[in-house]
């Protein structure tokens, strides 16, 4: 499977988190999977292909051209395959089209719209495959928390919260991300 990873690109972010999303790498090329990421070599982009490549599995990056150029991002010199994009509109359409699945480490502003584009489309049922959120440190427990609430307020529809899983624990995520996806169709989207 081929399983896109989004994350924070930052220097400053505590090594714990650094550490376990290594970790996910590793354990992604022990299960036979590959990774797509935004093709950075910093933050927890940076250490989800290292854990990756530690475990001798398959990486595909995507990257805008503009990172390098305005040394806003420096590129992980060691993708199997390196696609370059003009802007960055055209580095999410490429990693969706070419993942089977997402990861949603911690991350910043870029890693929250990622995250919610893809869910989206997921919910307009524009795709069906398996969405994770990884919550180390209870990263994402306030956005889950959040979610909830806007269920209850009547903005998001419950079978929503259905279309993704939210975790800190390695195993559980692969069970979600490798098991069976609940098929849906729009007519669902409408009755819901």
């Amino acid at each position: 499977m081929r399983i896109c990873v989004y994350g924070a690109a930052s220097f400053s972010i505590d090594a714990e988190y650094i550490n376990r999303v290594e970790e996910l790498g590793l354990e992604m090329t022990k299960r036979g999977h590959s990774l797509v990421f935004g093709g950075g070599a910093n933050g927890l982009m940076g250490a989800a292909a290292r854990g990756v490549k530690q475990g001798n599995g398959y990486v595909l990056g995507v990257i805008p051209t503009f990172f390098d150029d305005e040394k806003i991002e420096g590129v992980f010199d060691n993708c199997d395959k390196l696609i370059e994009t003009k802007t960055m509109r055209e580095r999410k359409q490429i990693m969706e089209d070419n993942a089977d699945a997402f990861i949603v480490a911690p991350g910043g502003v870029g890693t929250f719209e990622e995250f919610f584009e893809i869910l989206t489309s997921k919910q307009l049922c524009r795709h069906n495959k398996p969405i994770a959120l990884f919550n180390v440190n209870n990263y994402y427990s306030e956005l889950a928390v959040m979610m909830e609430t806007a269920v209850q307020k009547k903005f998001v529809r419950k079978d929503c919260l259905a279309l993704y899983k939210v975790t800190d624990s390695i195993e559980e995520l692969f069970g979600y991300i490798e098991g069976p996806q609940k098929v849906r169709t729009i007519q669902d989207l409408k009755e819901g």
